[in-house]
C-alpha cells in the first residue's frame, strides 16, 4: 500500500470517528508470494457522549405480565394488628389539643404506612387515613368513596378511644395490575 493510499486510509477514519496509527513496531507480515505488507491498527470510539444521538439509545419497552389477580391478598389481620399498636402507641397518654392532633394525624399516617410497606405485599397501592377528634358526648360519621374491585381490594380499619379523644385510622389496598 503507498503512502498516500495509507494517509486516505487514516484521513477517512479520522473522519468517521475512527483513530488509525502505526503500530509501535512496524511489522511486516509475508504474503504468499513473499511480498511484505505493513500492519495499521485501528481503534474506534463514538465520539464525545453530548455528540450522541437520540436515535442511538436503545428504548427499554416493558411487556404485560398478563397476571390479573394478586398473588398475596392484603393481610387485614395483621394490619389491624399494627393500626391498634400504633395509635396506642400514639395516643394513649394524649389529650386533645387541635394542633398537637393535626400534625399527629400526618405523623401516625407516615408511620402506619412505612409499617404496612415492611409488609413487603406486592401491587397494591396503599392508603392511609387518620381522623383525630375530641371526645365530648357528640357524634361524627365519616366516610369514604372509591372505585373498588370488590375481589381484590381490601380496607383495615381500627378506631381508638381514651377520656380525651378518638382516632380513626383506615388503610385502603387497592390492587393495582
Amino acid at each position: 500500500m503507498s503512502d498516500i493510499a495509507k494517509h486516505r486510509v487514516v484521513h477517512s477514519l479520522k473522519k468517521r470517528g475512527s483513530i488509525s496509527s502505526p503500530s509501535t513496531q512496524d511489522f511486516h507480515l509475508k504474503e504468499p508470494h513473499g511480498r511484505t505488507k505493513d500492519s495499521v491498527s485501528t481503534v474506534s470510539y463514538a465520539g464525545e457522549p453530548s455528540q450522541r444521538d437520540d436515535s442511538s439509545r436503545l428504548t427499554v419497552q416493558m411487556e404485560n405480565t398478563y397476571q390479573l389477580g394478586p398473588t398475596k391478598h392484603f393481610p387485614v389481620v395483621a394490619v389491624n394488628h399494627i393500626l391498634r399498636d400504633v395509635l396506642t402507641n400514639y395516643l394513649q397518654e394524649e389529650e386533645y389539643e387541635p394542633d398537637l392532633c393535626r400534625q399527629l394525624t400526618k405523623t401516625i399516617s407516615e408511620v402506619i404506612k412505612a409499617q404496612v410497606k415492611d409488609l413487603m405485599i406486592p401491587r397494591y397501592k396503599l392508603i392511609v387515613i387518620v381522623h383525630i377528634g375530641q371526645q365530648n358526648s357528640q357524634s361524627i360519621h365519616i366516610g369514604s368513596r372509591c372505585l373498588w374491585d370488590t375481589k381484590n381490594d381490601n380496607f383495615s380499619s381500627y378506631v381508638f378511644r381514651n377520656s380525651s379523644l378518638f382516632a380513626l385510622a383506615n388503610v385502603y389496598a387497592v390492587y393495582f395490575e
